[in-house]
């Protein structure tokens, strides 16, 4: 069967650098870092205090109290950033057909903080089992597309994937195909992750994950660079309208890009650790391309996975290489997990949401942070360091992979190029 093709018509973001898309564009463009000293608890006693954070956020301008504390953060993320994304398509929910609209949302771990709190306060009580009855619909990672489809009465396709740090490139992969085999007219999809509290800084600390330059916590997130010592948690949600071209056609939609391919690959070999030699991350890129139906060639920029772990960074960038081979050196391949830290199951939306920004606007984002030239990379890779390039950007890449060898590559083309 022939497939349908599948755009994007409409944005909305809530990150550490931006509340809303132009926010966040001026963020990335001026390569701006959303780490600070964390706010959400007392970090005093942990080995990593400091976190990309989403400022300024007040639940109670978006939901009434009621609302507000039925909902867990990472729901609110959900609830705000799609519902930017909607307005920004222009749909309208008068006439749109309910059947063929669904939500597809990627969360790695969901309601991590409500989960918390319930046992918290649990053990510290005497013993007499008191739980909010919002305790199992706030925690579960399925309820951020539940809540979407119940606000907006859309009533097609709804869940969630997980896939720790691949969750919201898989949910739009799985819109993609949903799509392409004429099964909805609309998919809202993206990621939402609200991680930033003591069990998740803890959690990871104990990994041996996070960054624990609490000194110069301002450029802890340093991707590429020979002093990079693991990643920055941070929060937040992207929100991306994915919606079949002739439909988008027909009521006169503006159009961002093409979402002209997906690929999903596994490493098979360590819980958190990547492949040593890019083997997963090398097939993900070229099940993506094939996917797309095009040449390694025709790819201009590359938003990485990119987290400023030792290992991950280096396994990347040679999966890069032995894809693009000589073509890798005409790239602008960069990380925005420079400026926004880690979202963990959020980080494959706000990072499509770059590469396709990158493409409106023919400006790559910096990759910040960069001080000292490791020698295990490829000096001749244009890693778009410290400072945002100009260029002609066409075809954008966007990689995301996770802990259990979880990898996810989406690729977007304007829609003229």
């Amino acid at each position: 069967m022939e497939l349908k093709r599948v755009v994007v018509t409409g944005l909305g973001a809530l990150t550490p650098i931006g509340n809303n898309i132009t926010e966040y564009w001026d963020g990335l463009k001026n390569g701006k870092s959303g780490c600070a000293p964390i706010t959400h608890f007392d970090a005093g006693k942990f080995k990593t205090q400091f976190a990309c954070e989403v400022k300024n956020f007040d639940p109670l301008q978006h939901f009434d109290r009621k609302e507000a504390r039925r909902l867990d953060k990472f729901a609110q993320y959900a609830l705000v950033s799609s519902d930017e994304a909607i307005l920004d398509a222009g749909i309208d929910l008068d006439t749109v057909d309910k059947f063929r609209v669904g939500v597809i949302w990627g969360a790695g771990i969901g309601g991590i903080e409500t989960f918390q709190n319930e046992v918290t306060n649990f053990s510290e009580g005497d013993g007499t089992p008191r739980f909010n009855p919002f305790f199992i619909p706030k925690m579960i990672a399925d309820i951020a597309p539940g809540n979407i489809s119940i606000k907006h009465g859309f009533m097609g396709p709804n869940y969630t994937t997980v896939s720790a740090c691949a969750s919201a490139a898989n949910a739009m992969i799985d819109a993609l195909n949903y799509i392409r085999l004429g099964t909805c007219d609309i998919i809202v999809t993206g990621g939402s992750e609200a991680a930033v509290i003591e069990a998740g800084v803890g959690g990871f600390n104990a990994m041996h994950a996070l960054s624990t330059r609490n000194d110069d916590e301002a450029t802890a997130s340093r991707p590429f660079d020979a002093n990079r010592d693991g990643f920055v948690l941070g929060e937040g949600a992207g929100a991306l309208i994915l919606e079949e071209y002739e439909h988008a056609k027909a009521r006169g939609a503006k159009i961002y890009a093409e979402l002209i391919g997906g690929g999903m690959s596994s490493d098979a070999y360590h819980m958190t650790a990547p492949h040593p030699d890019g083997i997963g991350v090398e097939r993900v890129m070229l099940n993506c391309l094939r996917d797309a139906g095009i040449d390694a060639s025709q790819v201009d920029a590359i938003n990485t996975h990119g987290t400023s772990t030792p290992l991950g960074d280096v396994a990347e960038l040679k999966a890069i290489s032995k894809v693009f081979g000589a073509h890798a050196h005409g790239i602008n391949i960069n990380s925005t997990k420079s400026m926004t830290g880690h979202l963990l199951g959020a980080a494959g939306a706000i990072e499509a949401i770059a590469a396709i920004l990158s493409m409106q606007y023919n400006l790559v984002p910096p990759t910040i942070n960069h001080k000292t030239v490791d020698e295990n990379i490829d000096p001749s890779l244009n890693l778009t360091l410290n400072k945002a390039q100009e260029r002609e950007v066409n075809i954008a890449m966007s990689n995301t992979f996770g802990f259990g060898g979880h990898n996810a590559c989406v690729l977007f083309k304007k829609l003229d190029a």
